[in-house]
């Protein structure tokens, strides 16, 4: 317990700097021994997202070519695969309609002034939903008998275009092949209801399984029923939809149009014409040497094998960069390919600067991006680009270029 004159000076200490924070945007407020402070402005770090508009577009002309005469999704799930639906909204409103999952994120992209089809990829949650799929003119998927009883109970004076789902063997949404059928009279019938689009969702569209065994559900299961289909996710848009009744009415990519190879490492987004649309990046706080036998981190993961040069990078695991990714994973430093060294912190990493002898504090560092396919980085952390985008901090400024 802190005596009263110490007390008296901690909240003295406080005041001051209450006073001071506003000019720069700030707000703090002290009580007792506690200190709250809220920021208005960016982390005082060098680190930086960088969003590329003519990127966005670009990628949008490559999937239109893969799928020619097809329409094209943009898929802005995940807020925009962790780049910001407002962020690429400019870049991808070449697209003929939005796709996403939830109502907030369908009310964003009304918000920006998209009046055309927005496509709920898990359709509704609840029955209340529906109220504003008819008040915003969503298009939504119907992958279970819930959806079609809150459908039969909706009061509603526009009918809703709805996409019926079959589970065509992925085993995750949708009817299964002997009641899709059924699914779709019962659609049919209901006076709420006006056009019915066919779906389903290829599960190994990027390996050497194939579509074939889907494909085939699929056309033997709704042979004969009426409406568009769409069954196209990125890997099948880039590799199967040179046959127009793959590619069908709609394609829905979604991580090619971000940049990443969704078959990778089979083939790099450079093979499928892909440019990165989000780049990570940041500058060295700190350089040092390493004498042979010195570690690096936390749990000593890395022990120098003979002296060398290292540098911390302003990034960690709270930023987004994966806490997981192991010694050897690449890195740019001044536009030189060096290595992640030990463990991340939640705040910092390390990294070999041998191969940049001219580095040190200040020193240019890119994470993932342009001239550092966010693909190989995830490759060597074991995962997979989608999760290092969607990871992307809310602390990390981000900057849109056009």
């Amino acid at each position: 317990m802190a005596e009263p004159n110490q007390k008296s000076k901690l909240l003295y200490r406080c005041a001051v700097i209450a006073r001071a924070l506003p000019a720069v945007g700030m707000a703090a407020r002290c009580q007792n021994r506690e200190v709250a402070l809220r920021a208005d402005l960016a982390m005082p770090r060098p680190i930086q997202a960088t969003i590329h508009t003519d990127a966005l577009r670009h990628n949008l002309r490559r999937l239109r070519a893969a799928a020619p005469g097809a329409c094209l999704w943009a898929v802005v799930k995940a807020n925009a695969y962790g780049h910001g639906i407002e962020r690429v909204y400019e870049g991808l409103r070449g697209a003929d309609g939005f796709a996403l999952l939830d109502l907030a994120e369908a009310e964003r992209v009304r918000a920006l002034g998209w009046r055309g089809p927005i496509l709920l990829l898990e359709g509704v949650f609840e029955p209340r939903d529906l109220e504003l799929c008819s008040r915003l003119g969503l298009w939504h998927a119907v992958h279970g008998d819930e959806q079609i009883d809150w459908l039969a109970m909706h009061k509603t004076h526009a009918p809703h275009h709805v996409f019926l789902k079959l589970n065509s063997g992925m085993n995750r949404l949708g009817f299964a092949p002997e009641r899709f059928r059924a699914a779709h009279a019962r659609l049919s019938a209901l006076p709420q209801v006006g056009e019915i689009s066919l779906m389903t969702h290829f599960s190994d569209a990027d390996g050497d399984k194939g579509i074939a065994g889907q494909w085939a559900v699929f056309q033997r299961v709704t042979d004969g029923l009426p409406g568009e289909r769409s069954v196209c996710n990125s890997a099948a848009t880039l590799r199967h939809a040179q046959d127009a009744a793959v590619r069908a009415d709609w394609v829905r990519p979604g991580i090619a149009a971000y940049g990443g190879s969704p078959d990778f490492p089979t083939h790099d987004a450079v093979h499928w014409g892909l440019r990165p649309t989000m780049t990570l990046t940041s500058k060295l706080i700190a350089s040092g040497a390493l004498q042979t036998g010195d570690s690096v981190g936390y749990g000593s993961t890395f022990t120098a094998a003979q002296p060398m040069r290292v540098g911390v990078v302003a990034c960690g695991y709270a930023d987004g960069y994966p806490r997981h990714a192991p010694t050897g994973t690449p890195v740019l430093v001044d536009g030189v390919r060096t290595r992640l060294l030990g463990r991340v912190s939640m705040d910092m990493l390390t990294v070999d600067l041998d191969p940049v002898p001219q580095a040190g504090p200040g020193s240019a560092v890119t994470l993932w991006g342009q001239g550092l396919p966010i693909d190989e980085v995830a490759h060597a952390a074991g995962t997979i680009g989608y999760e290092l985008m969607c990871a992307l901090a809310p602390r990390v400024p981000v900057v849109v270029e056009a």
